[in-house]
């Protein structure tokens, strides 16, 4: 059987990026709905060990699948595999701490639209780089993209404030373009990417569970957590679709795509997010008991999600080249 084409594999990155972006989506209601199930078993608990309590679990969950699904390919790890999976966890553990904390001051639609700053940083980092300027595609995209966010961050415009949740997103977002460009590096091009999953998983549960035991108001308080159905299921869901599923679709498929584009494809997220927020968390509400209300279908919804699509179209009809 011949080998796919450049074209080919290129169109499936970016469906199989697209899939990632689906099951990110996800994650946004899931964690605000572990947040709520967490408050109900634990009631007072300061929100950083809310956080800590939220992505701890997902990501020692993922790196035991990981462990059982590569345990032969584990035995071959490499120093550039490790190096490389070092860095991918100390960014996305940053931005996700940050991200999961903001969770909690701004509604999930908000949320994912406004981590869509990577889609702007990215070009500028690039631009930087390579002292060239972006095409005019890449510019017109990105300033649809901020358009969008505009439309859907918020702002107050009077005083030129952002809440609490707004400003802790953007900060995650600062570190989500280190994580994509990162994974971007050329000398890391050789790397497996499970393996390289796996000890990026390992990296990140190590750190969350440092964080839950000093976030912890008393440990004892901790296993009363595992006594809640809710959240034992809605931490499973947000551990194989949100951790295992996104982040190895990630790894794996976003080194076949430019940089940049890869920014750009992720900015499909919140418009994901926009459409699950309408039905999950009612839906998660009547299972675990908590008040967390379904959010509406807007014209801003409508518009701030419209111009990120176009700004997807956009940059696949005249996609850059790779430097």
């Amino acid at each position: 059987m011949p080998a796919p084409s450049p074209s080919a594999l290129h169109l499936r990155a970016v469906l199989l990026l697209v899939l990632a972006n689906a099951f990110w989506a996800l994650s946004f209601p899931l964690i605000k709905a572990i947040a709520f199930t967490h408050q109900l078993v634990l009631p007072g608990s300061g929100t950083w060990f809310v956080t800590a309590c939220t992505l701890a679990p997902r990501f020692l969950l993922a790196t035991a699948i990981l462990a059982v699904w590569q345990r032969r390919a584990l035995r071959q790890l490499t120093r550039s595999e490790v190096r490389q999976a070092a860095g991918l966890a100390l960014f996305a553990s940053a931005g996700m701490l940050f991200q999961n904390d903001g969770l909690q001051f701004t509604a999930a639609s908000t949320s994912a639209f406004l981590t869509q700053l990577y889609a702007i940083l990215i070009p500028l980092w690039v631009a930087l780089r390579t002292r060239r300027l972006p095409p005019a595609a890449v510019w017109t995209a990105c300033a649809l993209v901020l358009a969008g966010v505009a439309v859907l961050g918020r702002f107050d415009w009077r005083t030129v404030r952002l809440g609490r949740g707004e400003w802790e997103t953007l900060v995650g977002s600062v570190f989500f373009t280190g994580q994509i460009l990162w994974l971007d590096r050329p000398e890391f091009a050789g790397n497996r990417p499970l393996p390289v999953t796996f000890v990026m998983f390992a990296l990140e549960a190590a750190g969350f569970a440092g964080l839950t035991v000093a976030a912890a108001p008393r440990l004892a308080a901790l296993p009363l957590l595992l006594t809640s159905l809710p959240w034992l299921g809605l931490t499973l869901l947000l551990t194989l679709f949100c951790t295992v599923g996104a982040f190895t679709l990630m790894n794996a498929w976003q080194p076949r795509v430019t940089v940049t584009e890869a920014g750009l494809i992720y900015c499909l997220e919140p418009v994901f997010t926009a459409v699950v927020a309408l039905f999950l968390p009612g839906w998660f509400s009547r299972w675990a008991g908590f008040d967390y209300a379904n959010e509406t279908l807007t014209g801003a919804l409508l518009l701030g999600g419209g111009l990120i699509t176009a700004a997807n179209v956009l940059i696949q009809l005249r996609p850059p080249a790779r430097a």
